[in-house]
């Protein structure tokens, strides 16, 4: 480490890529500092990292921004994360009473509300409606080819939306506008009957997000169904759910076993206190993609044959882990680290490294590592997710 210029007023510490066993050396030339102060992990490797893995990391803050009047979002893809081919994300905000339009896609949509509150709607193809306020924790889920909607309330909002392909994008949906904007007034006519004159002020184009009026209460917008409501809700409170409890944090598990109509996403809550460590793990169903919400950390991933990569990672920072590769994830700074694993299935697994080895004959783990008695008697049967 070396002292650099100054910002705001204090000395910049520019990091090296020197390890304390003294491999590496200066590195003198152009670069981004701050870049690499937030990634120390990635300037000065872990000397167990080896090999060649890809980039298992992208933030949020290094995507396009669409802005509309109401509203903005920005992206992540396989066109920003390669590796991430099973699922996408969508980071968005609606300003009090800006409407996501009424749209729908060829993917199913899974949310989690960061902040704010929010209106949602939808239809299913039985002509039953779906109509409920949604507030920090919440989930829901829109199975693909369903009709809905999202506005924010009185203080506006911001949400995680995400889908069940890497190649999703939000800005290639099927929206009312531009079905109507590209559909002859004649047509329309004949659909709704009624006359051509009432197209004549229909949007030129796919409006996407919009600003109006924060909406009356929930009573006062009730739309009765002569086919009912949905029979499985269409939200789900995440935070209400009772968590496991570690010493070095929680996790709270959501899937299909306990919000029914999530047939295709299934994820995690999981915070990890100072200190503390998402215990070594694999899941062996899915890939992983995670989003982080608060605090900093650092994930380690094992990808087999020799190789292993570590990653610094940020709230507003997305992560991703193949399927079955072994990892960990520690929290490397002051504040809790909350972040969501997410995973395109209909249900949460993942096989703790502890608990295997807890779980098989004891003589056989001790001759396959050479394992100390010390280790072997601290071996837990049951699973802590953090540890």
């Amino acid at each position: 480490m070396t002292k650099g210029s100054q910002h705001n007023g204090k000395p910049v510490i520019v990091p090296q890529p020197i390890r304390q066993d003294g491999a590496g050396g200066p590195d003198l030339g152009p670069r981004d500092v701050m870049r690499d102060r937030e990634n120390p992990d990635m300037l000065v490797p872990p000397a167990t990292d080896a090999g060649l893995l890809p980039n298992l990391k992208m933030s949020f803050s290094d995507t396009h921004m669409q802005l509309n009047h109401g509203g903005w979002s920005r992206e992540i893809t396989v066109r920003d994360l390669p590796i991430a081919t099973t699922l996408a994300g969508v980071n968005m905000s609606l300003t009090p009473g800006g409407v996501r339009e009424l749209h729908w896609h060829q993917q199913s949509e899974w949310a989690y509300m960061i902040w704010g509150t929010a209106r949602i709607t939808s239809v299913d193809q039985e002509g039953r409606n779906f109509i409920a306020d949604v507030g920090p924790g919440d989930l829901w889920f829109f199975p693909r080819g369903l009709p809905h909607s999202i506005q924010g309330l009185e203080e506006g909002c911001e949400f995680l939306l995400v889908f069940d392909d890497g190649s999703f994008s939000d800005l290639n949906t099927l929206s009312i506008s531009d079905w109507f904007a590209h559909t002859p007034a004649e047509v329309l006519s004949v659909n709704f009957g009624v006359s051509e004159s009432a197209f004549q002020s229909r949007p030129a184009d796919q409006v996407y997000i919009f600003q109006d009026q924060v909406p009356g209460s929930l009573t006062s917008q009730e739309v009765s169904s002569p086919y009912g409501a949905v029979p499985l809700s269409f939200k789900h409170r995440l935070l209400a759910q009772e968590p496991i409890i570690t010493p070095g944090g929680s996790v709270r598990i959501v899937d299909s076993t306990n919000f029914p109509i999530s047939t295709t996403v299934a994820a995690a809550l999981v915070e990890i206190k100072p200190g503390g460590m998402r215990e070594l793990h694999w899941h062996p169903n899915a890939d992983e993609w995670q989003y982080y919400l608060t605090g900093q950390g650092r994930m380690t991933v094992f990808g087999g044959n020799g190789t292993a990569r570590t990653f610094n990672y940020r709230a507003g920072d997305v992560g991703y882990v193949p399927a079955a590769m072994g990892h960990y994830v520690q929290n490397t700074g002051s504040d809790t680290l909350w972040f969501l694993e997410i995973f395109r299935s209909d249900r949460f697994e993942d096989i703790s490294l502890n608990q295997w080895m807890a779980l098989t004959p004891r003589e056989l783990v001790r001759d396959n590592l050479n394992a100390p008695t010390e280790l072997l008697d601290a071996l837990r049967k049951v699973k802590w997710p953090v540890v």
